[in-house]
């Protein structure tokens, strides 16, 4: 694909995606979500790539979605569709419901969600509406002491997108989730750092080498293969009514691990030196991935 919104630069075994329309403050547009669902996708098989983050161009890292030039439904979906719930079960993958039903800034997230790679979104400017949501699903969010936020969905009449009813709570809580999401108040870097929506607040010109820093840890310090269990493991294990599926995936993996780079790891270790890894994210361990895939409850 060749790209006209975004900014796609691989260096040191980092993706960095720049978010590139800055004369509309980085607005999202369907093509946008096509072109970010590709390179994640894309980099989820790339062993060239251990870390991905994410940015904006200009003074902006995503205003939202752009509701002044797309023609017909602003979100571009078709109107003369009579959708159903069976429809979103059944014909999922269909080509009718993906372009003209499902929310594009959930199949955003949940590209980035299947991802095996961890992600850093390194908040420049203003995120809100889908520009926010966006990063619900990524691991690490660093704000710039210019960002600021809003869930804006209750000022015009529509509800929550990119999956956010399901990240969000998680994040920083159902209150807070609620409170944002009903007033769509903008709020500033800090009220963000102190409702753990960021994990952390620097100045503008520091924000890329407060965000390479931590991927530069990750690109040449960590097993590919451990990165990608422990990220499908976090997000997916946490949510099991029972910590007997986390106990059987553990177990699982530290056996795999205990063959593989775990082993390079231990030995590493006691020759006080770094490892050196050798497994790749492209070659998963036989019992990856665990879930079930399809079901009816989505999980």
């Amino acid at each position: 694909m060749i790209y006209e919104t975004i900014l796609h630069e691989v260096r040191d075994r980092i993706l960095t995606i720049t978010i590139n329309r800055p004369d509309r403050l980085n607005a999202f547009t369907i093509r946008m979500a096509q072109e970010l669902i590709h390179a994640f996708e894309t980099a989820n098989e790339d062993d060239g790539v251990r870390v991905i983050v994410v940015t904006g161009a200009g003074r902006a890292f995503c205003a939202g979605m752009d509701l002044g030039t797309e023609e017909g439904n602003v979100f571009g979906l078709n109107e003369a569709l009579e959708p159903t719930l069976d429809d979103l079960y059944d014909r999922l993958d269909d080509p009718e419901i993906i372009s003209g039903l499902r929310d594009t800034g959930g199949r955003l997230t949940l590209a980035i969600f299947d991802c095996k790679k961890p992600v850093i979104a390194a908040i420049n400017g203003v995120a809100v509406g889908v520009g926010a949501t966006m990063t619900l699903a990524m691991d690490v969010r660093i704000a710039s002491d210019k960002a600021r936020f809003g869930f804006v969905f209750g000022k015009i009449g529509i509800v929550p997108d990119a999956c956010s009813s399901w990240f969000l709570p998680k994040v920083v809580g159902i209150a807070k989730a609620l409170e944002w999401t009903y007033s769509g108040d903008i709020f500033d870097a800090r009220e963000a750092l102190r409702c753990n929506l960021v994990s952390e607040v620097v100045a503008l010109e520091d924000l890329l080498e407060t965000a390479y820093r931590f991927a530069r840890i990750l690109a040449n310090g960590r097993s590919p293969v451990s990165t990608a269990l422990i990220r499908q493991m976090m997000y997916r294990l946490s949510g099991e009514p029972h910590p007997m599926m986390a106990h059987r995936i553990e177990s699982l993996g530290v056996f795999y691990a205990s063959t593989h780079d775990g082993r390079e790891g231990v030995q590493a270790f006691r020759d006080k030196r770094p490892p050196n890894f050798t497994g790749k994210a492209s070659e998963m361990p036989n019992f990856y991935p665990w879930w079930p895939l399809r079901q009816r409850d989505g999980s």
